[in-house]
């Protein structure tokens, strides 16, 4: 929204190109629009200029700078067309990267007898991780937003970027997409077993903190190259972006929790083979860091900027 002297513009800011903010949300409410600019014909801009001539009197207050707020959106958005699509989208993201990623390492334990933990496996699974993220998100940008991971859905909701409704849709399709994927994997190698997570010379508390960490670098990327409305043409490197801070996030910490960053990932294995064992740190973990960067880069880098909140009132 800008101001300046007797200009008065305020339009809805959609660009449909945004990986986390699918176009469906991006209607724009010409009467809401029309009533804002009548509304603001005669107050003074930002600057302390006016546009037309006030009517005498005490100065006026100065307008709180806009703020994001948490969109709930409605019920019925769960029953849309093309709220549907896009879960489904995030289901076929999902499975396509679990699948390439828990099936890399369970062909490189069955070449290497068992090798999936030496330093070549680790390099494996981190080259392995980050070809497939790229290749899952660029696959479902155009219709989700491609998220393929409930931690960077619950990031674009602090930040307002998504509704709760959506994002409930999505983690929904997210583990139903890595379960699918490990029960096909199981079914398609004889009944090898997928990999779990867990534990290897550290603490759960220190596992936790590795996981918000290693989460944070990879919502604050998301952000950076994806949600940033400032992104301009870095935005068609978003999806090598973000796979290869998994890549190198896999390198740090795959030797001691094998670096989850993603509910979803962890979630499909351990039901597949029920070990359940810490799995609540590869929740808590990536919902915190992930929600962290959201907040982080919402309030201080895109809030201020005169980007305005999404519509939620569609469904």
């Amino acid at each position: 929204m800008e101001l300046k002297g007797s200009d008065v513009s305020i339009e809805p800011q959609c660009d449909s190109s945004k990986l986390l903010t699918p176009h469906s949300f991006c209607h724009a409410q010409t009467a809401h629009f029309a009533a804002k600019k009548l509304a603001l014909a005669f107050q003074p801009d930002r600057r302390g200029e006016t546009g037309h001539a006030a009517p005498s009197g005490p100065p006026a207050r100065p307008r709180p700078v806009p703020r994001r707020n948490i969109a709930v959106g409605s019920h019925q958005e769960v029953y849309h067309p093309g709220a549907l699509k896009a879960a489904f989208a995030e289901f076929i993201s999902t499975l396509i990267f679990v699948f390439a990623g828990q099936g890399s390492g369970m062909a490189f334990s069955k070449l290497s007898g068992g090798g999936a933990t030496t330093p070549a496996g680790l390099i494996s699974a981190a080259v392995a991780h980050a070809f497939a993220l790229f290749v899952a998100v660029s696959v479902g940008a155009n219709i989700s937003g491609g998220h393929v991971n409930p931690a960077v859905t619950f990031g674009a909701f602090v930040g307002g970027n998504i509704t709760l409704f959506r994002g409930l849709l999505y983690w929904i399709a997210q583990l139903l997409g890595s379960t699918v994927a490990c029960f096909l994997l199981r079914f398609s190698t004889g009944g090898l077993a997928t990999g779990t997570f867990g534990l290897t010379g550290i603490s759960v508390w220190e596992a936790l903190v590795l996981e918000i960490v290693m989460t944070f670098g990879l919502v604050y990327t998301v952000y950076a190259t994806a949600v940033d409305p400032k992104k301009g043409s870095l935005g068609t490197i978003a999806p090598i972006a973000i796979g290869f801070i998994v890549g190198a996030n896999i390198l740090v910490g795959g030797a001691f929790d094998g670096a989850s960053m993603n509910p979803a990932v962890s979630f499909g294995p351990a039901l597949v083979s029920w070990s359940w064992g810490y799995q609540w740190v590869y929740w808590v973990g990536p919902l915190i860091g992930g929600g962290l960067a959201g907040v982080i880069y919402e309030v201080l880098f895109i809030s201020h900027t005169g980007h305005e909140q999404l519509p939620t009132t569609d469904y």
